[in-house]
C-alpha cells in the first residue's frame, strides 16, 4: 500500500474514534459537575438501541430475503427513501428518550453532550471499527503476517476467498477515499450535535417543531447519502461523491447555524445558566 493510504487510514481512524473520546474528556473536564458524563452516555444509547440494537438488525433480516434484495435493485429511490426515513424515525425517536430523560436538568451544555454522544458513538461504530481493522489489516500487510495467515489458513484446510477479498479491497481503494471517510464523520458528526440540540431544545421549549424539523433534516441528509446507491446505474462515482459531499456541506453549515442560533436562545432564557458571551 502506498504511504498516502496508510497516513489517509490513520487520519480517519482518529477523527472518527479517537476525537470524539477526545472531545468527551475535554468538554466534560472543562465543565465539572454539570451531568456532561451522564448526557454524553444517555446520547450515545440514544443512537445504539434503536439503530444497532434494534433497527439494523431488521435490516439483516430483511436483506436474506429475495423478494427484499430484489425490490431494493429495481426500486433504488423507494429504497433509499426508506433507509433515509427509518433512519431518521428510528434516530428521532432516541434522541426525544434521551431529551426526555434530560429534561429534569436539560441545560444547554447537557443537551451538546448528548449530541457529541449521539454522533460519537455512531462514528466510533459505523468508521472508527471499520478502520480499526483495515489499520490492523495494513499492518499485517506491511509486516508479513497477512502471509502467514494465509498460509495457515490453507495448511488447515480454510476458505482464505474471503482474506484474499478483503486484501484486493484495502489494496485497491485509491488513497482520498480513505481520507473521505474521514472528512464525512466531521460532517456527520456535526449534523448529529445539531439535530440532537434541535429536539432538546424542542423538550427544552415544550414545542414539536424543533423535533419534526430534526426529523426532516436527518431524512433528507441519509437521502443525499443514498445517491451512493446510483453509481454504476448512470452515475460515475467521481459525480455521484462531488454531489454527496457539496450537500452533506451545505448540511454542516446549516447545522452550524442551527447551533449559534439555539445557543444564542437558550442562553437569553437562561442567562446565568449558560452565559453568552462564554463559550461552550
Amino acid at each position: 500500500m502506498s504511504n498516502l493510504s496508510i497516513v489517509s487510514i490513520i487520519v480517519t481512524l482518529f477523527i472518527s474514534f479517537i476525537l470524539p473520546l477526545a472531545f468527551l474528556v475535554g468538554y466534560a473536564l472543562r465543565h465539572k459537575k454539570q451531568g456532561i458524563w451522564s448526557a454524553w452516555l444517555l446520547g450515545a444509547l440514544g443512537f445504539f438501541v434503536p439503530q444497532i440494537l434494534i433497527r439494523f438488525p431488521i435490516l439483516t433480516a430483511l436483506s436474506q430475503r429475495p423478494g427484499f434484495v430484489a425490490f431494493s435493485q429495481t426500486h433504488i429511490l423507494v429504497y433509499g427513501f426508506s433507509l433515509a426515513l427509518t433512519a431518521g424515525l428510528f434516530e428521532v425517536v432516541g434522541r426525544y428518550a434521551v431529551a426526555r430523560m434530560l429534561k429534569k436538568n436539560l441545560t444547554y451544555r447537557r443537551a451538546l453532550a448528548a449530541g457529541l454522544g449521539h454522533g460519537g458513538i455512531e462514528a466510533m461504530i459505523i468508521t472508527g471499527l471499520a478502520y480499526i481493522s483495515n489499520l490492523v489489516f495494513v499492518v499485517m500487510l506491511q509486516t508479513g503476517g497477512f502471509e502467514a495467515t494465509l498460509a495457515q489458513t490453507t495448511a488447515a484446510g480454510g476458505d482464505v476467498t474471503a482474506l484474499l477479498a478483503s486484501r484486493d479491497a484495502l489494496m485497491n481503494t485509491p488513497w482520498a477515499m480513505f481520507l473521505l471517510a474521514g472528512f464525512e464523520r466531521l460532517l456527520a458528526m456535526t449534523c448529529h450535535v445539531a439535530m440532537s440540540m434541535l429536539v432538546c431544545y424542542g423538550v427544552h421549549r415544550g414545542k414539536a417543531a424543533p423535533t419534526i424539523f430534526a426529523l426532516a433534516m436527518h431524512v433528507c441528509m441519509d437521502s443525499v447519502a443514498s445517491i451512493s446507491l446510483f453509481i454504476g446505474k448512470g452515475l460515475s462515482q467521481a459525480t455521484a461523491y462531488t454531489i454527496i459531499y457539496i450537500l452533506l456541506t451545505a448540511f454542516t453549515v446549516l447545522a452550524i447555524v442551527i447551533l449559534k442560533t439555539i445557543r444564542a436562545r437558550w442562553a437569553a432564557e437562561t442567562m446565568q445558566e449558560v452565559p453568552y458571551d462564554s463559550q461552550a
